[in-house]
């Protein structure tokens, strides 16, 4: 089986391609790169020992997409490939729901094309927006969104439910991811964002390492234990184990419509603070902070009941909190700059 893996040079992705190549599984990369590199594929290609094959391009690039479907047999896609900063998107929603959904509406054009009928789609646990309690199951409203990033991903999870229901033979997964954090054990590949990090983890390890003064806390005064929000933080190698097991899934007898939808987090909330004390504890480095203004879109409690992807697709998390914030730190320590340090 060959697998297409938009947005596969990205934070995610990488690590799902080592996944994968563990698994057995063959696949192409596609990427236009606006939030990743290609030296990322370039150490995957070393962890695995096999070359990748890697097109690039833009995911709305009907053309280009034909013509990956041409040259490949592609069997199933895994769907990274989106824009994915919260605020980013409250700034800028055209650009987000241009990119993201019209993108995947133009996958899903080409993918009928070529009778491409599996997609692991990934999404997110923004699309509960401000839940009514936590832990979340997969059973909760949807769709009362506080971002448009949340919103554009809700809306790619209303399609692929009425594909499936149009279309009996097609098969979809979406994963909702809580919050990614870590890297691979290796050091050499890692969560890389462009200009001033806009999750957590990279955050606490730019500032651990010297490269910025300090860690910038959004929001001081949630309805929380010390004052920050809580989230629920998944390691990306377990985040990484999930896709293949949504492939498993699809490509099994077990296969049922009635299951699409898995919540893949920890299942435990920890607040900022708590994640800048256990970083600190295994860097044995100071991470200074300053508690500055809410950021638009947040909110101040998410963490997942994920029961339902270990019943049906066998996956749960085992790393603990201490292994994302080692691998964080050695991924940071041993590239200061990131893949510009290649």
């Amino acid at each position: 089986m060959k697998a297409l893996i938009t947005g596969g040079a990205g934070y995610i992705g990488s690590h799902t391609l080592i996944a994968l190549s563990d698994a057995g599984y063959d696949f192409v990369v596609y990427d236009n790169l606006c939030n990743s590199s290609k030296e990322s594929l370039a150490r995957v290609s070393k962890i695995i020992n096999r070359d990748i094959d890697f097109v690039e391009g833009d995911i709305r690039d009907k053309k280009r997409l034909q013509e990956l479907f041409t040259t490949y047999k592609i069997d199933a896609v895994i769907h990274f490939a989106g824009l994915k900063a919260v605020g980013e998107s409250v700034e800028q929603p055209i650009r987000y729901y241009d990119n993201n959904v019209n993108g995947t509406l133009v996958l899903l054009d080409i993918m009928q094309e070529f009778k491409c009928k599996k997609i692991v789609f990934s999404s997110s646990a923004t699309v509960y927006g401000d839940p009514v309690s936590t832990p979340i199951e997969e059973s909760f409203r949807v769709g009362g969104t506080t971002n448009p990033y949340g919103t554009s991903k809700y809306m790619i999870e209303r399609i692929l439910e009425d594909l499936v229901i149009s279309d009996s033979s097609f098969q979809a997964v979406i994963l909702r991811y809580f919050n990614p954090v870590g890297a691979h054990e290796s050091g050499t590949i890692g969560e890389d964002p462009n200009g001033i990090p806009n999750n957590l983890m990279p955050f606490i390890s730019q500032v651990a390492v010297g490269k910025r003064e300090y860690l910038s806390v959004f929001g001081g005064d949630y309805d929380t234990k010390d004052g920050t929000g809580v989230r629920d933080y998944i390691h990306v190698v377990d985040l990484a184990d999930a896709h293949v097991k949504a492939l498993n899934y699809i490509n099994s007898k077990q296969f049922n419509t009635k299951n699409l939808t898995f919540n893949i987090g920890m299942g435990v909330g920890y607040s900022v603070l708590d994640m800048v004390k256990a970083f600190e504890r295994v860097s044995k480095r100071e991470v200074p902070y300053k508690i500055v203004q809410r950021r638009a879109g947040d909110i101040a409690k998410c963490f997942a009941n994920s029961l339902l992807a270990k019943e049906v697709l066998g996956w749960s998390a085992l790393k603990t909190i201490e292994d994302m914030c080692i691998d964080s730190w050695r991924w940071q320590s041993n590239n200061p700059n990131g893949y510009s340090d290649k």
